[in-house]
């Protein structure tokens, strides 16, 4: 058993809200065992650290040079041995639209991949595209792009936990995962029909969708009018930070998560990479393609966090739940994950005051320092 000493622990009060607590140690083997007293074999010293619920990322393409919808067959290894750099402990591979097939044996690899014991753990699949406007296709290849049909989908209704689809021609919300929308044409009054019919999720909140206009509210107007749970890329490229402190002011903050949307590029640098076939060029903290398309992010999920708690005023405590306990909630597995509470996973991230990522703990185990 270990014990984690020193930190400023992120822990849930009686309401669920998370605050710091300071002066107990986090006692814990693969999952937490309790929160006070020295109780373990192993002391480790937080040095004044935030001690945090492992990061969760439901919407991630790639990063560290892989991406999800590579062929390699080590591909998916690299990038959960890359994620607790950035604090990440559990994600969701994201798919691109791309030919069938190709989403297919991506979504094989996946579910193989929920077995890894090593890094960041695999929750399942979110799947974006190929169900998705051809106006609003974003960084997304159109030849792609498909007429919804989600009996093409069902051998994979097991690893799926979110698809991302346009809602304008959809004549049923499935049950079997997250409908979330995106990369989408539909006016305010389709997508609110959509949420009232069990549509849960905003993709990337802003990106790829009808905006917000007074006499036309559009899918963002949808989202903030509604209950339903926003995506938000705080890389202050994708989402300017005025925008992030309107849906702060506008959302509870139970129905925002952060997601970084990066792609095979973050962590690796400038220069010309790769998404979904397309060329991206990065520089700088953008990445976009030919035409001047803002691509996928290049952020880390700290980075993001970091971003939205400088932007919004938010706490660090208060931040940190829209990484952690909303993605656990939103996928059903805040019983396991998502807080630092006795008999949960000791999914365990230390960061310090500038959110610089020191440790990172998944099922006990420590995958980086």
């Amino acid at each position: 058993m270990k014990s984690l000493v020193n930190g400023r622990l992120i822990v849930p009060v009686a309401n669920g809200d998370f605050k710091i607590v300071t002066g107990a140690a986090l006692n814990f083997d693969e999952k937490i065992i309790s929160i006070g007293a020295v109780d373990g074999a192993e002391i480790i010293d937080a040095e004044n650290n935030f001690v945090s619920p492992g990061f969760i990322n439901i919407h991630i393409h790639g990063a560290g040079g892989v991406d999800t919808m590579d062929e390699d067959s080590n591909a998916l290894q690299k990038l959960a041995d890359f994620l607790p750099s950035c604090g990440v402990t559990s994600f969701l591979p994201t798919t691109m639209t791309m030919p069938l097939e190709k989403i297919y044996r991506a979504l094989e690899r996946i579910r193989a991949g929920k077995n890894f014991s090593h890094g960041a753990k695999i929750l399942g699949a979110h799947v974006e595209g190929p169900f998705i406007s051809k106006k609003f296709k974003g960084a997304q290849a159109e030849e792609n792009i498909l007429p919804a049909d989600f009996a093409l989908f069902e051998k994979f209704f097991d690893v799926i936990k979110i698809m991302t689809v346009a809602p304008e021609n959809l004549s049923f919300i499935p049950k079997n995962f997250i409908l979330s929308i995106g990369h989408s044409a539909a006016t305010y009054e389709i997508a609110m029909a959509a949420i009232a019919h069990g549509a849960k999720n905003i993709t990337h909140l802003f990106n790829a969708q009808t905006g917000l206009h007074h006499r036309e509210p559009g899918i963002v107007g949808a989202a903030l009018d509604s209950n339903a749970v926003v995506e938000l890329i705080a890389d202050n490229v994708h989402v300017h930070p005025a925008a992030q402190r309107l849906v702060a002011k506008i959302k509870p903050r139970s129905e925002i998560i952060l997601i970084t949307d990066s792609f095979r590029a973050c962590g690796i640098g400038e220069g010309v990479s790769e998404l979904g076939g397309q060329k991206v060029f990065v520089k700088g903290n953008r990445a976009t393609l030919a035409d001047g398309t803002i691509a996928g992010s290049i952020a880390k999920m700290n980075e993001v966090l970091k971003n939205f708690c400088v932007n919004t005023g938010f706490s660090v405590a208060a931040g940190v739940e829209l990484v952690t306990k909303n993605p656990a909630v939103d996928l059903n597995v805040f019983d396991r994950i998502g807080s630092l509470e006795v008999g949960k996973a000791a999914d365990i991230t230390l960061f310090d005051d500038d959110f610089n990522v020191r440790k990172t703990f998944v099922n006990g185990n420590l995958f980086f320092n």
